[in-house]
């Protein structure tokens, strides 16, 4: 009888052993797969983006070799004689981009503290889900409101008063220097700013609500304002995220084409005002590439390399930034 016990003890034993290398096995092999799955997708993206600028880097080339630096520096294009100079898309693309940045930063920051800090419990969710049906809003209608409402209200009320404010005042009476056109550079970056403002303001909040409520507690017990919490406490805590939420808005308003497309005029010019008609590289690859053949095909794919570049060099910009200011609060 203890024989027959020990076998069976021994059976067990063999069969636990044996199930455990089993799942042992699975979890290898599973887990093996997971890696592979995993550095093929990244893979892939790497593969894409290779793809992407060797394509830009070909189909320019010929427009480069021909116009050799001074495509970045003139601002000709005329497409009949076959000379292109991207010096104009590149200055709108920079310029506009600059502006909407500069009106809707401030904007969606105040709205984001406002949201987390000030703002009543009950009006939280309705203020939030407009800001997301903002984001949601696609560009073309953007586009489409900017030209028929608000290019017009601008023209005809807001800038014959910024031209007469501005006038005394010297280097600004020429960036606001009149005639206001309806489609023009400030137009454009009006619109733009009121595209990228959702991104910054629902990262802002996001980032801003992980602050951990004691630190604030704290701040309020030695007597701290409102106004002394925020700047104190939750921009130095949340200022990493802050600043990647405000290059996301920067890399989505370096990149758009309809809206810009309709209310920027379009003029291969550059202007000291601007109230003056424009263009950005994304509008003019929009306005052109389906008349586009040869050469003119080559600065098409050539200002699209620009803009390749240039958003590039934003987010390299960032992210030395952000590693910078995660060293700063490390140390």
């Amino acid at each position: 009888m203890t024989d027959m016990t020990m076998e069976s003890e021994k059976q067990t034993t063999i069969s636990s052993a044996s199930l455990r290398a089993s799942a042992l096995k699975n979890f290898i092999l599973g887990d093996m797969i997971f890696r592979r799955m995993t550095l093929t997708a990244a893979i892939v993206v790497l593969l894409l983006l290779g793809a992407i600028i060797g394509s830009l880097v070909i189909g320019a080339y010929p427009a480069l070799a021909k116009f050799g630096f001074s495509f970045l520096t003139s601002e000709r294009w005329n497409t009949d004689q076959e000379i292109f100079g991207a010096f104009a898309p590149i200055y709108g693309t920079v310029i506009s981009s600059f502006l909407a940045m500069l009106i809707a930063v401030p904007v969606g920051l105040g709205i984001a503290i406002f949201l987390t800090e000030l703002c009543p419990q009950f009006l939280r969710r309705p203020i939030g889900v407009a800001i997301e049906l903002l984001a949601g809003i696609p560009s073309i209608i953007y586009g489409i409101w900017g030209f028929f409402v608000l290019a017009p209200f601008l023209k005809e009320s807001v800038m014959p008063k910024l031209v007469w404010f501005f006038a005394p005042i010297p280097g600004l009476n020429t960036l606001f220097a009149g005639p206001g056109y309806a489609a023009s550079l400030f137009t454009a970056s009006l619109i733009l700013a009121i595209m990228v403002l959702p991104f910054i303001t629902a990262i802002s909040r996001d980032v801003f609500s992980t602050v951990p409520p004691v630190l604030k507690e704290a701040a309020f017990g030695i007597g701290c304002t409102p106004w002394e919490v925020v700047k104190n406490v939750v921009i130095p805590y949340t200022r990493v995220g802050v600043v990647g939420g405000v290059m996301l808005g920067l890399g989505r308003a370096l990149g758009e084409t309809m809206a810009v497309t309709f209310v920027i005029g379009n003029s291969h010019k550059v202007a000291g005002s601007l109230l003056s008609p424009a263009t950005t590289i994304s509008a003019t690859i929009a306005n052109e590439f389906q008349e586009s053949s040869g050469m003119f095909t080559s600065a098409l794919l050539a200002l699209g390399l620009m803009l390749f570049v240039i958003t590039f060099i934003v987010l390299a910009a960032a992210r030395i930034m952000l590693m910078r200011l995660e060293q700063k609060a490390g140390v």
